[in-house]
Order: structure tokens, then C-alpha cells, then sequence
């Protein structure tokens, strides 16, 4: 009882109340002995207590604990080693050395319900993971994604990528639209259809001003290319900036092209049928570094896909790839070619099966 008292006296005198709630949180997932082993450490160094005194408290402890749990843990064997002749505070440190953090199966995630997510699942469940999905509400911009992967707030996200995202964040190199992202179609005034139609070349583009995301990484390109953009923090105001004049186009990646002005309707704004806008920027998984395996898992995953075929098969029904080289005529469109300054080296350009056939394109001349 002295012992008991000691240790209370001892946490109410130090306010380590908050301490012993996080001791307890931390150790709720291991299993019994490492956990004995890791509440056996804190107290002694809690209190100052020999080894010698510590298991007359332990089995003090441990003999109410039993008595009142008799069926659950009549074949627990709890062995601590706690003669004060055997090093047995040596050994007690050392088995809590080794213990790890178990791994989460549990990942959160930004992505909202979208193919992206099926393919992110699929690729999860390929790995032979065990992993399970959690989807966050919160819509966030590309700053804050990445702020929050890094607290390990957020697990995975996907995005358009950039050197600075690669080296901030772990990338899945592997292009989830194959490209297609790069591939940009415009959203123009009606009033400026001739204008745009009159654009034959980079010199002719140069006199038409881009409106872009801040946050996005085309911006970045647009400007290393020499063209000039308006950027905006809120992407919904990039529409009411158009139509008023700010700017002369909006460019977007031509699966999502369509869909995007139908959810901002006005009446002044189509989309250009004369340009594509073209520059190598993968999109990919990224992962917060503070989950590694993750990313390993996720790759593996989508190698697998790859291999057999199913990610061609879910990325063409999807997005419908038939019919959109229909609707968008992208031969017979006047390319506009960018490069990306900051593409990483490592980008996997040399594997033809990971991208469209659209950068081989010369379109119309």
C-alpha cells in the first residue's frame, strides 16, 4: 500500500496525469508482455523505485489483476524477470527498445468518390494489403494536402506533380491519366472564338493571357514557357474572371474539360475547338513520408494492373477515352507543345504502356 501511495503522491505532485493517459494510449495495441514491459519502465522511473521494491508492487498488482479475471487469464504466463540481482531493469529497457509502433491499416484520404478512388482501392487490394479507406470531408487545396500529408494528418492524395511535390511527398510514379492531364483543352469567351481560331503559332498564343489556380503546378509551366497568366487562390472565381476580361482562357485537362463548365454554366463561355495546349505533367498517388509501406503497397498494386491490363480497362471506360478522341479531334487541332522545366528525371517516359499516344501527335498545320 505504501508503494501505491507513493506513485499517486508522486503523479499528483509532478502533473504527470497527461503523461500516463498517453503511456496508457500508446500502449493499448501491444501485446501483454511488451506492454507489462513498457508500463514496468515508466513507473520505476516514475517513482524511483528499485527492481526489487518494483515486484512487490508488480505482483501486488498482478494478484488482484488475476484474482478478478481468473477466466479470461487463467493461461497467461507473465514473466518480467524482476530480481534486482539480474539486470533485470537492463532487460526491461532493452525489450522496450524494440518495440514498434504497430502499422495502421487504416489510410486516410482527400479523394473524393471518384474513379481515382476505385483505382486507388483496386491498386490496395492487388497488394494484398489489408488496408482500408477512409475518405476525408474536407475539401482542401493543393497547400494544404500537402501540409497535412506531412503532419500525417492526411495518407495519400492525388495531384498533378511537380519537382517540389516529389520532394516533399513520396510520389507513385505511375500516371494515373496516362498523360491526359497535360493534354489541355480551353474555356474561351463566344466572343473570341475568331480569335482564337486565328492562332497558328507559340508567337500567336503569346498574345492571349492564361488564367490559372495559384496552387496548381500549371501555372509554374505556363510562366517558364513565357506566357503570361492571371492566377487566382479560388479556383470557382477563375470563371467570373474570364467572362469579365481579366484573363483570355482557362485551360483544363480534356477529360474533365466538359464537365467543369457544366458545373459553372454561363452563357458567354464555351470551349475552343481550335487548340490543344500540350506539356509532359503526370498526375500520381502521392503518400505522406510518414507512411512509406503505404506507398510501396500502392505501387505494387498498380504495377500489377499494368501488367495484366486492367488499369487500360478501367482508365478507357472511365473516362470514355473512345469518345472523347471523337469529340475532341485532337489531330486536327493546332498544338501548342510547352515544356516542363522541372520535370523530374525520374519521370517514366520511356515506358510506352504508361502513357497516350497524343505527344506523338503533329496535329494540324
Amino acid at each position: 500500500m505504501a508503494i501505491h501511495l507513493t506513485v499517486a503522491m508522486r503523479v499528483i505532485a509532478t502533473g504527470m496525469t497527461s503523461v500516463i493517459r498517453y503511456v496508457f494510449t500508446r500502449t493499448t495495441t501491444l501485446i501483454i508482455t511488451k506492454r507489462a514491459a513498457c508500463w514496468s519502465l515508466f513507473i520505476m522511473a516514475l517513482t524511483g523505485l528499485s527492481a526489487s521494491s518494483f515486484a512487490v508492487f508488480a505482483a501486488d498488482i498482478a494478484s488482484s489483476h488475476f484474482a478478478a479475471n481468473s477466466n479470461s487469464n487463467s493461461n497467461l504466463n507473465l514473466n518480467l524477470n524482476l530480481n534486482s540481482n539480474s539486470g533485470s531493469s537492463e532487460a526491461i529497457k532493452s525489450d522496450v527498445s524494440h518495440i514498434q509502433p504497430p502499422i495502421s491499416k487504416t489510410i486516410v484520404t482527400t479523394i473524393q468518390q471518384t474513379w481515382q478512388l476505385n483505382l486507388l482501392k483496386e491498386a490496395l487490394r492487388r497488394s494484398d494489403s489489408g488496408y482500408q479507406v477512409q475518405q476525408m470531408s474536407t475539401q482542401m487545396n493543393q497547400k494544404r494536402k500537402v501540409e497535412e500529408a506531412l503532419a500525417g494528418t492526411v495518407d495519400v492524395f492525388w495531384s498533378m506533380t511537380s519537382k517540389e511535390l516529389e520532394e516533399t511527398v513520396l510520389p507513385v510514379r505511375i500516371p494515373l491519366f496516362k498523360g491526359l492531364l497535360g493534354n489541355r483543352l480551353l474555356i474561351i469567351r463566344k466572343a473570341d472564338e475568331t480569335r482564337f481560331a486565328n492562332v497558328k503559332t507559340m508567337s500567336d498564343f503569346r498574345q492571349l493571357k492564361a488564367g490559372q489556380n495559384r496552387y496548381w503546378p500549371d501555372a509554374t509551366i505556363l510562366e517558364a514557357n513565357g506566357l503570361p497568366v492571371v492566377t487566382s487562390y479560388q479556383y470557382t472565381n477563375l470563371y467570373p474572371m474570364l467572362e469579365g476580361g481579366r484573363f483570355d482562357y482557362l485551360a483544363l485537362g480534356a477529360q474533365e474539360i466538359g464537365e467543369e463548365l457544366a458545373s459553372h454554366p454561363d452563357p458567354a463561355l464555351k470551349v475552343d475547338s481550335h487548340i490543344l495546349l500540350q506539356y509532359r505533367s503526370p498526375a500520381y498517388f502521392f503518400v505522406s513520408p510518414k507512411r512509406p509501406e503505404l506507398a510501396a503497397a500502392i505501387l505494387a498494386g498498380l504495377e500489377s494492373m499494368v501488367s495484366d491490363g486492367s488499369f487500360d480497362e478501367i482508365f478507357n471506360r472511365e473516362l470514355k477515352i473512345e469518345q472523347l478522341y471523337r469529340e475532341a479531334k485532337f489531330e486536327q487541332r493546332v498544338i501548342i507543345r510547352l515544356d516542363t522545366p522541372d520535370l523530374s528525371p525520374l519521370t517514366p517516359i520511356e515506358r510506352k504502356e504508361l502513357w497516350l499516344d497524343l505527344f506523338s501527335m503533329q496535329g494540324a498545320k
